[in-house]
């Protein structure tokens, strides 16, 4: 996560990426922009406010060498050299043109921007943004003529989000270059992330924190609802963030002797991870410590509603691992011929 209180930007320019599919071409501006007060306002906030819950960042990439990887290069050229901020944001354009192989990419604006003044992790630092904005909306424009207002549709871009951006910090540890990224459009991730950034995950609390969450929460859909029921797959959820709130570290085997209680479980949760590592083409340490920061935000996306074929739905409490543990059986009545669920309670609230 990034502060911007202290931002500003010190250079930005305005290019256009075409599709190499549909043979659409680019068009390069030559001279930087110089805002007035009003749009700097607007601007400035738009650009770097996604960043502000970026949790995750990511490092350089490349299979032979490091620096090798084109945004690699131009950004260091771009920190180390800033007359020539203009050329090197033109050949970052046609690098990502080079990536628009398909026709499910969309063209559109692609803004280059040098930003001063950022703060990441009590770090006061320059970063170098590239965003692409492809959605356009429809807005009206009023306007006077012969004494009379009139009306006319114009075609912009939204100040609400931006569909795809990056911040690569100067800022680097172990590892490279601090990077984050954001994405809006997530239908042609792999565009963005692996081919024209080419960045990968930082090896840090974060990353194994955000892996091992997204194993239990896949582990529970695939394996534990279809064998089990959603009431096991909501309590192993609830009682695996409350495993992450309650440790610092997580150590594996830890975690299993506390979640299950039989080793077939045991074994299942194994054989999965396994296949979920293959899939992701990432080990997940046996040993990490907790990122408190993704712990919270994913606990958000997490949904412990039941919903029954009846038009009933039943909501658990995250917070409260144990409550349907207690207070919530499930059985099956002959009579009827169908499931239910008995809910223990002393008084509606």
């Amino acid at each position: 996560m990034i502060t911007r209180k202290n931002a500003e930007i010190s250079k930005f320019i305005i290019h256009k990426v075409g599709n190499k599919f549909n043979d659409t071409k680019n068009a390069f501006s030559d001279k930087t922009v110089e805002f007035d007060e009003a749009s700097y306002e607007l601007m400035l906030p738009f650009l770097l406010r996604p960043f502000g819950s970026v949790v995750q960042s990511y490092r350089f990439n490349h299979h032979a060498n490091i620096t090798l990887n084109e945004i690699n290069s131009y950004s260091a050229q771009m920190f180390n050299d800033e007359e020539a901020f203009v050329e090197v944001s033109k050949h970052i354009v046609t690098h990502l043109y080079e990536q628009s192989s398909s026709a499910q990419i969309k063209t559109g604006d692609v803004l280059i921007v040098m930003f001063e003044g950022i703060e990441f992790r009590d770090i006061t630092t320059n970063a170098i943004g590239i965003f692409k904005i492809e959605s356009k909306v429809n807005f009206f424009q009023t306007y006077l003529e012969n004494n009379s207002y009139d009306v006319l549709v114009q075609n912009g871009i939204s100040s609400k989000k931006v569909d795809k951006g990056c911040l690569i910090l100067n800022q680097s540890d172990g590892e490279g270059n601090i990077i984050l990224s954001v994405d809006n459009n997530s239908y042609d991730a792999a565009y963005w992330l692996n081919h024209f950034l080419n960045i990968k995950y930082a090896d840090d609390a974060n990353n194994h924190t955000q892996q091992y969450i997204e194993l239990l929460k896949d582990f529970s859909t695939d394996v534990l609802k279809p064998n089990y029921g959603a009431k096991e797959q909501n309590t192993f959820l609830a009682k695996s963030i409350d495993f992450f709130k309650e440790n610092e570290i997580v150590n594996i085997e830890r975690f299993k002797d506390e979640l299950f209680e039989e080793d077939k479980h045991k074994k299942e949760f194994d054989s999965y991870k396994k296949e979920f590592e293959g899939e992701q083409s990432y080990i997940i340490r046996n040993q990490f410590d907790v990122a408190e920061a993704v712990v919270t935000k994913e606990k958000r996306k997490i949904k412990t509603d039941i919903k029954l074929d009846t038009n009933i739905q039943i909501k658990l409490d995250i917070d409260a691992p144990d409550a349907s543990e207690e207070y919530l059986e499930r059985g099956y009545d002959e009579e009827k011929k169908m499931h239910y669920y008995k809910v223990f309670f002393n008084e509606e609230a």
